[in-house]
């Protein structure tokens, strides 16, 4: 039971090292540091950056906003990143009552919600593991996707596969979207 609990435990902490999250454990090891952190570098900045923004934007009656939260905001992993899930949560549901209020005057406001990409730090991240591991970085990428309950299209997502989305987001060809909240994950979380 141990040895499962340690292995276990050592997933937690790999996907909270890959998708932001917090030291893994679950609830019980979480200090109101760790909460305090993540909601505000998940959520309060975002809200900041966009009271620097807003006025502007309002006045120019055009602006669009692209908060990034995670597919971590509805497929919480709570022995890994429920800080930081919970922060991402909020700032989608901000997202969708500012574009409520911002909307007619011009700005629209839309969120992009990816599952994992495997960014510069994230590969160096499993290089390190699979080296303390020993073990190869494709194994320790498939471990990760499979805590994650398995990538459908079966790659974590390249920066290139969200950034050519929310450039199409800000686009002209997107006047009509706001309010709504993009997924981009493979098809990672299992609903519709």
């Amino acid at each position: 039971m141990n040895e499962q609990f340690n292995f276990n435990n050592e997933l937690s902490n790999k996907i909270a090292l890959v998708t932001g999250g917090t030291k893994g454990g679950g609830f019980s090891v979480l200090t109101d540091e760790d909460w305090e952190t993540s909601i505000q570098t998940n959520l309060l900045a975002p809200v900041r950056l966009d009271r620097g923004f807003l006025p502007q934007m309002i006045e120019q009656k055009y602006g669009v906003i692209i908060h990034i939260a995670s597919i971590q905001g509805r497929l919480p992993l709570y022995d890994s990143t429920l800080p930081y899930a919970a922060a991402k949560a909020g700032l989608i549901n901000y997202s969708k009552g500012l574009s409520k209020e911002v909307s007619s005057k011009g700005v629209r406001v839309l969120t992009v919600s990816p599952g994992w990409i495997m960014t510069d730090s994230a590969t160096g991240m499993m290089e390190r593991i699979a080296e303390s591991s020993n073990s190869t970085i494709e194994e320790e990428t498939q471990s990760v996707m499979d805590a994650l309950g398995g990538i459908p299209i079966g790659r974590p997502a390249q920066p290139e596969d969200v950034a050519e989305f929310v450039g199409f987001l800000v686009s002209p060809r997107a006047s009509y979207l706001t309010g709504t909240e993009y997924v981009i994950d493979g098809g990672t979380i299992p609903t519709i």
